[in-house]
């Protein structure tokens, strides 16, 4: 099991910005690509971004393509998604999650083996 822990969400206003943070209770995540998600109001849940181990290969959803930065921390416990001029649209619950697969464009769901509880984002002034 890994037990993933997503921080750093909450109310930002729009045309702002946030970081997300993903890790496991101080263990390494540099052998798993990590992934983040999001399922926002009437929506099924999609891929936002990913990042691979090795060659730190990364994809973004189109609908974050430019506004979004998936990076490993340099202690490689954590994993961030950096969000810039946020939407009402981006409002949702976001996870990270893990696996072993490959970071493919489709960031799919189905790659990934271990997720986190989900943290809430709400874009809205």
């Amino acid at each position: 099991q890994l037990p993933l822990v997503e921080s750093g969400g909450g109310l930002v206003q729009p045309g702002g910005s946030l970081t997300l943070s993903c890790g496991a209770s101080g263990r390494r995540l540099d052998d798993y690509i990590i992934g983040w998600f999001r399922q926002v109001p009437g929506k099924e849940r999609e891929g936002v971004s990913c990042i691979s181990y090795g060659d730190g290969k990364t994809h973004y959803a189109d609908s974050v393509k430019g506004r979004a930065t998936i990076s490993r921390d340099n202690t490689k416990l954590t994993v961030s998604l950096q969000m810039t001029s946020l939407k009402p649209e981006d409002t949702g619950l976001y996870w990270c999650a893990a696996g072993f697969e490959d970071c493919y464009p489709d960031i799919a769901n189905d790659d990934y083996d271990y997720w986190g509880q989900g943290i809430q984002v709400t874009v809205a002034s």
